[in-house]
């Protein structure tokens, strides 16, 4: 009999060939196979009859075939299939599918699902791009009968092409499933539970894979039935029991404990540009008292685009210096490590102490790197700014005491603690930064080890900004505005989304994804590897669609045109990410100086660059950007008193989803319902513009949809950790398998807690 841990090439029906397969897919053991669950449901019990659609819903139908055609045209070759019920008749049609030539003949029974459209044939109804299945004929046996017809039927994604589609999945899992029939183990407590009203493990995999009758469909549909919240809430409670696990080991670390004299504090009065304001006092003694305690800190410092979050690390950082410690900030680019090496070097000026501050970058020569890592290793520097060169093993520190790390989802969540790893002496603090406002959801999950500290506050003299769409024939226009602000003695920002117009490798292409030119038919969705819905244009990259990426104006080619053309006579620069670090800091203190009027660039400023004379920030193809991009585009203006403004100059065609993200920016300057807007468009795995290196990748629960849970799951994993086990409401054999679990399998696919 099969356990979970058995190799899938022995579950009957798979065998080695299938096997590796599978393993391409992640699915590795009879419980991989058990979690991948349908993506969604038909209900064959009740099917629609041909009379009952209506164009624009979504219907499952099971007719006859009555006949089949492949169409060459000019463009494509097209299969029609023709499917009836007694007088009626359905046309479905698939675009490019020269291989269904030969797979129907009339007679055959099939299940289609898919988008009813009008049809101008005598059908009068069609399918386009349909999904498919032929169903049993008398040939086939009782089993394959059982499951495919007279029941609420689970779909699939494929495993592996035509061969392991639905009907070899829920033959193999059926057989599987009865084979483990009251020998399932659980892995939560049983009380647990009975007081959330969630089934046990297995009735919950019996029921998500072969639905008993009676299950609403609607709920099938939305994965809310009682098995499979149970499954959600199993994969969620041990994201977060380890993430509870892991805070309570680190206070069990030695850390460095600081202490906080009034020597210290003078210290940090003397930096201040200006009176803080109570959101970044509020912070600064949230991160101190932390500071104080004899482990290590792990805390994140979430603020809005100009909130200060800087000048709060920086503090931080004099607190640790002033006890005799090393302090590093690691950045994720060399502009943004610049501009942060410049803006402390400023501010320690104002000090009456002597501090040594080195910059390390990828791109010093060899020498200069030597001679810095010396001085690091020496402790001759007191505060060291960087980027990853941090991070590589030729940097040791002499005394580290905190590490701040900039802009923490660009570097991937595990790449933060080895700058922590030092023989023999305490653990460093670690603060996290970071400027994209991250939804409460994705804060629980992606930073659930770090406590939380927020700045929700701009300083004093921080504008609102005016925020414009404008639609690119009034280009002109916008052009005359960036005119008359610098005739007043401003500056301006005009950004683009590409480099140059038909280059592949650059760095700044970082879109929403959605706008790609439509197919000239519709095609199936994509679905993800456990079978949820992708909106197509969410997963299509736009390099591989030419057509959508020549249209594009570049930054090369405009900086020509404006140049010499609307902003002729007006001192223009270039900055973009090809260039090496020595020319853009040349061009970013050059236009800091007010050097330059018009800086037109790509989101290479999207951080890091920090002018408060600049008062407009025109984004073209605005339409192009995700809503975290364009809201910190936006905050790169409104640094300084004068009146600031963001103008959005759109293209031809705008998508739905790229008018929802405008019209947002248009209404409100608020990061964290902008956060919240752009995770429900985007979805969780997309929601930092490139794919979050850190983010679990979850087999059954989805943040956005069982953000409820996801709280849920939090309360009772602190509950379980923190709860005296003579006092629990879990045996010590369920405690145990509790923490074999999550150290034999959560281990395994996250990382979250370490082994022993």
């Amino acid at each position: 009999m099969p356990g979970l841990e058995t190799q899938v090439m022995y579950v009957r029906g798979v065998g080695p060939r299938v096997a590796e397969m599978l393993a391409a897919k992640g699915i590795q053991t009879a419980e991989d196979l058990l979690y991948h669950l349908p993506f969604r449901y038909e209900d064959r019990q009740n099917p629609r009859s041909l009379d009952e659609l209506k164009p624009g819903e979504v219907a499952s139908v099971i007719a006859e075939v009555r006949g089949a055609a492949l169409l060459r045209t000019r463009r494509m070759p097209l299969f029609e299939l023709t499917i009836g019920q007694g007088r009626l008749a359905l046309k479905c049609i698939w675009f490019n599918a020269s291989y269904l030539e030969g797979k129907f003949h009339a007679g055959q029974t099939i299940a289609v699902y898919g988008k009813v459209e009008p049809s101008r044939s005598t059908s009068n109804l069609k399918m386009i791009q349909p999904q498919w299945e032929l169903l049993p004929d008398d040939a086939d046996d009782a089993e394959t009968r059982l499951l495919e017809v007279g029941r609420i039927t689970p779909v699939y994604e494929s495993l592996g092409g035509s061969r392991l589609a639905s009907r070899w999945q829920r033959k193999v899992l059926f057989r599987l499933l009865d084979s483990m029939r009251g020998a399932m183990p659980e892995c939560l407590p049983r009380a647990m539970l009975a007081r959330l009203g969630l089934p046990d493990r297995e009735t919950s995999l019996r029921e998500v894979h072969f639905p008993p009758e009676g299950t609403p469909l609607t709920e099938l549909q939305a994965w809310a039935t009682p098995a499979h919240r149970r499954l959600i809430f199993e994969e969620l409670f041990f994201l977060e029991l380890g993430l509870e696990l892991k805070r309570r080991r680190m206070r069990e670390r030695t850390g460095v404990s600081f202490a906080t004299t009034d020597t210290v504090r003078e210290a940090i009065r003397e930096v201040l540009p200006f009176h803080p304001t109570a959101a970044q006092k509020r912070t600064l003694g949230e991160i101190v008292q932390d500071m104080r305690q004899p482990h290590p800190m792990r805390r994140l410092l979430q603020g809005d685009v100009g909130s200060g979050k800087t000048i709060v690390a920086l503090q931080a950082m004099l607190v640790a210096m002033e006890n005799g410690y090393q302090a590093a900030m690691m950045a994720p680019t060399e502009i943004l490590a610049t501009q942060h090496y410049l803006a402390a070097r400023k501010l320690l000026e104002r000090s009456s102490r002597s501090y040594r501050i080195v910059l390390l970058t990828g791109s010093l020569d060899e020498d200069r790197k030597r001679q810095t890592r010396g001085l690091i290793n020496r402790g001759e520097a007191q505060l060291i700014i960087g980027t990853h060169a941090l991070i590589e093993e030729k940097v040791e520190f002499d005394r580290l005491g905190l590490v701040v790390v900039d802009e923490q989802h660009r570097f991937g969540v595990l790449q933060r603690f080895k700058l922590m790893k030092k023989p023999n002496q305490p653990e460093p603090d670690v603060l996290v930064m970071t400027a994209t406002p991250i939804p409460r959801t994705l804060a629980l999950s992606l930073y659930g080890d770090l406590d939380v500290s927020v700045l929700d506050e701009l300083p004093p003299g921080r504008t609102p900004i005016v925020t414009r769409r404008v639609p690119g024939e009034r280009a002109d226009e916008v052009w005359e505005f960036v005119r008359k602000q610098v005739a007043q003695g401003r500056q301006a920002y005009i950004v683009y989304p590409v480099i140059e117009g038909a280059k592949d490798d650059q760095p700044e292409l970082d879109f929403s994804h959605d706008e790609a030119t439509a197919a000239p038919e519709p095609v199936p969705p994509k679905r993800t590897r456990k079978g949820k819905t992708a909106d197509l244009f969410l997963s299509a990259k736009l390099e591989a669609n030419p057509t959508a990426k020549s249209g594009l104006k570049s930054a090369v080619d405009m900086h020509e045109k404006l140049r010499t053309g609307p902003l002729s006579g007006l001192r223009v620069g270039l900055l973009h990410g090809r260039l090496d670090a020595d020319e853009k800091e040349v061009i970013m203190r050059r236009f800091q100086r007010g050097e330059i009027d018009v800086l037109v660039a790509t989101t290479v400023i999207e951080v890091g660059v920090d002018v408060p004379n600049a008062t407009v920030m025109v984004v073209e193809h605005a339409e192009r950007f995700g809503l975290a991009q364009l809201h910190q585009l936006r905050g790169r203006v409104g640094r300084g008193a004068a009146k600031s403004y963001c103008i959005l100059v759109t293209g031809d065609r705008v998508s739905p989803l790229g008018e929802e993200r405008l019209n947002a920016m248009v209404r409100t300057q608020d990061g964290f319902e902008l956060a919240e807007l752009d995770l429900s468009i985007r979805g969780p795995g997309e929601f930092f513009g490139t794919r979050q290196a850190g983010l679990p990748d979850f087999r059954v629960a989805n943040l956005l949809r069982d953000r409820k849970l996801l709280e849920v799951a939090k309360l009772e994993a602190a509950r379980f950790v923190n709860t005296d086990p003579e006092k629990s409401e879990a045996t010590e054999a369920e405690r145990a398998s509790v923490r074999t679990r999550l150290k034999e399998a959560w281990q395994r696919r996250y990382g979250l807690v370490e082994a022993g």
